[in-house]
């Protein structure tokens, strides 16, 4: 009996998900439990298995948006698989049922008609936008159609200056370039920066912490803190967030967001920690981060910049965030203005730890600094609570027993 692939539920507000290629061919043999599949959703790759052993037939094509729920093949008997490389011979004509849920990509170039010029998600937007796909025109998703990204793009651009008396001569290509079309994730990610410029009110304070304290800590406790909590390592980060933290208990509007006309505060701390990933740049979320441990935090972060390397987070692990900490330093940024990752009101940059010469007690001294930046929503939060905000975080920081005695 035939066991069908489909696509599962795919986490908080993902509701279709991309084709990304097949790991197998028509009518080969599968083992169960085998990657068969890889879909490309807006925030993750996701890797289907096969439901048992047998032969695969393939049901949608790569580069078809699929809906949640949406058949995507089969596991069979081993005809089954033959069958199906049989009815792919050239000379069959007859067109294959169209599968419920899978919007298949064109097979073949030429122009799109109107109502299958945009993706699914993309085709709702221009309904509620009251627009038309010809008022876009072409999209960056593939065969020239409309992706949701395109629609906000379209939505969010300036207005158009006048056009010029002619036409501007079309771009002539390089032998020397390589033209790669973007990633669905790399695309959602372009667009929720770019709305998140256009919708916030978003300014960035700036301070610097000496880190002397912490890294005379670190040094003194580090081999013990890895022996007691089982190869955990004494990081930074812990303490940044531990910063971060009491820093959200005391100005709470930085935890906040905006929904329509309220302000809606968070009691309790979803800390996003921004890593690089394979794909690009992932915020996997440590849930009630007020709640737990340094050794916790630290478990977490590392759990987490080892599963984004391997591209193997959860959806379910990317939302939720209310506040988000991004480390420019690892890669040698000395000072940067991080963008808001929406529907978060702030984000904190940590940057270089760099030794400069400060004054110290009326003398000038060589310490270990590092600069700080917070971006915030202006709308939710007042300039005079994102500075007092980021001096909470540098005082934990450069006397740590403040986070002990929550002082």
């Amino acid at each position: 009996m035939a066991a069908d692939i489909k696509v599962p539920t795919l986490g908080e507000s993902v509701t279709t998900a991309t084709i990304a290629r097949w790991m197998k061919k028509p009518g080969e043999s599968v083992v169960a439990d085998e990657p068969v599949v890889e879909l490309e959703t807006d925030k993750v790759t996701v890797e289907i298995n096969a439901p048992e052993a047998g032969a695969i037939e393939i049901l949608a094509e790569e580069g078809a948006e699929v809906e949640v729920g949406a058949l995507l093949g089969r596991i069979g008997a081993a005809q089954a698989g033959a069958a199906q490389s049989e009815s792919k011979k050239p000379e069959a004509k007859a067109a294959p049922a169209p599968t419920p849920g899978v919007k298949p990509p064109p097979s073949a170039p030429g122009p799109v008609p109107r109502s299958a010029s945009a993706l699914p998600a993309a085709a709702k937007m221009i309904e509620e936008k009251q627009l038309s796909a010809s008022d876009i025109g072409a999209g960056t998703a593939k065969d020239g159609r409309i992706s949701k990204g395109d629609v906000l793009a379209f939505v969010n651009k300036p207005a158009a200056a006048p056009a010029p008396a002619a036409a501007k001569a079309p771009r002539t290509p390089d032998a020397r370039e390589e033209r790669v079309k973007m990633t669905r994730l790399r695309k959602t990610i372009a667009a929720r920066l770019k709305d998140a410029q256009n919708t916030a009110a978003m300014l960035t304070t700036f301070n610097e912490v000496d880190m002397s304290a912490i890294m005379a800590l670190r040094a003194e406790y580090k081999e013990a803190f890895e022996k007691k909590h089982k190869g955990v390592r004494l990081g930074f980060n812990g303490f940044f967030v531990k910063a971060v933290v009491a820093g959200l208990a005391e100005f709470p509007a930085v935890n906040a967001e905006i929904d329509g006309d309220d302000i809606v505060y968070k009691h309790f701390v979803h800390m996003g920690i921004a890593v690089g990933g394979a794909n690009g740049l992932v915020v996997p979320v440590i849930r009630d981060a007020d709640q737990k441990s340094l050794a916790e935090i630290e478990a977490a972060i590392a759990d987490f910049a080892r599963r984004a390397r391997e591209g193997t987070l959860k959806l379910e692990e990317l939302s939720g965030g209310t506040f988000s900490i991004t480390n420019g330093g690892v890669y040698g940024s000395l000072m940067s203005t991080p963008i808001l990752n929406p529907p978060q009101s702030a984000i904190l940059g940590m940057h270089k730890i760099q030794d400069r010469p400060v004054a110290v007690a009326g003398k000038v001294e060589i310490r270990p600094m590092m600069y700080l930046a917070v971006s915030y929503d202006h709308r939710i939060i007042d300039g005079r609570e994102a500075v007092s905000f980021l001096v909470r975080v540098k005082e934990s920081l450069e006397d740590p027993r403040r986070l002990l005695l929550d002082i």
